[in-house]
């Protein structure tokens, strides 16, 4: 059972038997954890590090592990809130400085952080995405008090420009002394380790994964009389918002039946909106702005085709979710999407606005061969039933780390644990295990 998890780890693209028990995985057997995930990108924010952080919370809750998050105040959100299943969230109230991101303040985060840390008596501070001010204060924090942290990295990034090299020498300094690090495709382990310089054995590649039982194709068939392309994606320059700009009007040209509905927001939105003034696309570019994670799957049944235009990317969790959907999808062939579906449920090209528009044209007439069902049954069963997939790979590391904290770091020296003050959460286990409910985001992979 274990070589057939990890051979679909390497290779997601094998197909097993979807007959295997996951009891063994899902029994919540041996040592518990109380984990704290940190970063400044957690909802009712929007995206891919938001999504993978809250179902993974969701998930380790059913193994038996306490988890708890740390973000920032979103507007009015502030404080302690309890969302699905009990999982405890800390609205810690400071402001976005830039992008979703704190002012990093190296160590004022460190009062907050450490009575987090010593009221829910954590044993593992897990830090996601190399972008976020307040995941790099908490991992130098909590290994500064000697706690076990691990990190993962959602993105790529390079070595050339100014905010690259800025970003990856605060990534070698924050990296140094951590004990794990989680990468999401075998791209982004690469990018990883020449980045910050961290060993190859301290690095692992956990793919992400998507709850298929809330993507399912539409149930009715759509007519190819007209072709609905479906773009999903903040509006912005490293989703390849400006290459959009320039396909769009020539696959209108080459294609009268073709219809595209955007979705999504940023500051590339306005040019968009120009494209179609000049192009006079009003009738077949269809704008939707901002579009709630909730709503995703209704936009995505209403269309065909999946267009990803993005210029770098880790892992897009996108893609998942519309071939989930029944989508054929149309990518650019950059970072780790490659390793995301097989080649008969994507059409790769390159970056540029000529390529992608060969790309669309190859779709189109691959559309008539594509059964959305079967697509969403072969995604089911080549990611394992989704985040089961997952889950084996990360439980397997957290044996590794210590089910209490390690006194070994500066800080214990001169700060007491637990401080007098501080008044410690009692541990009263996963709230479904006390509702017996059984209606988890887990359980709803079996159905």
């Amino acid at each position: 059972m274990a070589l057939a998890l990890q051979a679909a780890l390497v290779c997601p693209f094998v197909w097993l038997n979807p007959h295997h028990e996951f009891s063994d995985i899902m029994d919540g057997q041996g040592t518990k954890h109380r984990i704290l995930m940190v970063s400044d990108f957690f909802f009712p924010n929007f995206g891919g590090v938001e999504s993978h952080i809250y179902y993974l919370s969701q998930c380790l809750l059913k193994l038996g592990h306490k988890v708890v998050v740390m973000t920032h105040a979103y507007g009015n959100r502030s404080g302690v809130r309890y969302v699905t299943n009990g999982l405890k969230v800390y609205y810690v109230p400071w402001r976005p400085f830039l992008m979703q991101n704190t002012l990093p303040t190296l160590f004022l985060t460190f009062p907050i952080v450490r009575t987090i840390i010593v009221r829910e008596k954590i044993s593992v501070v897990h830090g996601h995405q190399a972008f976020s001010t307040l995941c790099h204060e908490a991992l130098m924090h909590a290994r500064a008090m000697g706690y076990k942290v691990v990190f993962t990295d959602h993105s790529l990034y390079g070595f050339a420009d100014a905010g690259s090299i800025h970003m990856n020498k605060v990534l070698q300094f924050t990296l140094a002394d951590i004990d794990q690090a989680i990468c999401v495709s075998h791209t982004s382990k690469e990018n990883t380790v020449l980045r910050s310089g961290i060993s190859p054995e301290k690095v692992f590649m956990v793919p992400n994964a998507v709850d298929t039982a809330m993507f399912t194709p539409s149930p009715k068939r759509l007519s190819c009389d007209e072709i609905v392309i479906v773009v999903i994606s903040r509006l912005v320059y490293r989703k390849g918002a400006d290459l959009l700009v320039e396909v769009i009007p020539e696959v209108c040209c080459l294609f009268p039946k073709v219809r595209f509905i955007v979705g999504g927001d940023g500051p590339k939105r306005v040019r968009l909106e120009e494209m179609r003034e000049k192009f006079s696309l009003q009738d077949r570019v269809e704008m939707l702005g901002a579009v709630p994670h909730a709503q995703v799957r209704s936009v995505l049944i209403s269309g065909h085709i999946f267009l990803n235009s993005s210029l770098t990317e880790a892992f897009c969790i996108a893609i998942l979710e519309a071939a989930s959907c029944g989508l054929l999808t149309v990518s650019t062939r950059v970072g780790g999407v490659p390793e995301v579906l097989p080649d008969d449920m994507i059409v790769l090209a390159e970056p540029a606005p000529g390529d992608m528009v060969r790309a669309v044209k190859k779709a189109i007439d691959m559309l008539p061969g594509i059964d959305p069902q079967i697509m969403h049954l072969r995604i089911s069963y080549l990611r394992i039933l989704g985040w089961k997939t997952v889950l084996p790979s990360y439980d397997h590391q957290l044996p590794t780390m210590a089910p209490s904290r390690i006194p070994t770091g500066i800080l214990t020296q001169v700060l007491p644990q637990p401080a007098e003050g501080i008044e410690e959460v009692p541990d009263i286990g996963p709230l479904h295990a006390h509702l017996g409910s059984s209606n988890g985001l887990c359980e709803a992979q079996e159905k």
